[in-house]
């Protein structure tokens, strides 16, 4: 994919289910957006592996404080997007 192309909640659940699975007491198509990834059953370990999949797919990189501030879907597909943004933009 390119860059261009906008990361979306749907996106985020695929990865997240490729790369680290989902726990059975979770429901990844319930209204996650503002749900805490730990609460999610998503650890530190699976969000790294969750953020180079998204690098690589989205053409992106990542900021170190993207993991650490996106703290729900939410607040991740806004940094993802924010970053997806500014590509080509800078010179």
């Amino acid at each position: 994919m390119t860059a261009t192309t906008e990361f979306s909640l749907d996106d985020l659940k695929r990865i997240l289910r490729e790369g680290a699975g989902a726990d059975e007491g979770v429901d990844l198509d319930g209204d996650i957006l503002d749900t805490g990834f730990e609460e999610l059953g998503y650890e530190s370990l699976a969000l790294l592996e969750t953020a180079g999949r998204i690098e690589r797919e989205f053409g992106v990189t990542l900021d170190d404080d993207v993991l650490t501030d996106a703290q729900t879907p939410r607040t991740l597909l806004a940094a993802v997007n924010a970053t997806i943004g500014s590509v080509g933009t800078v010179a």
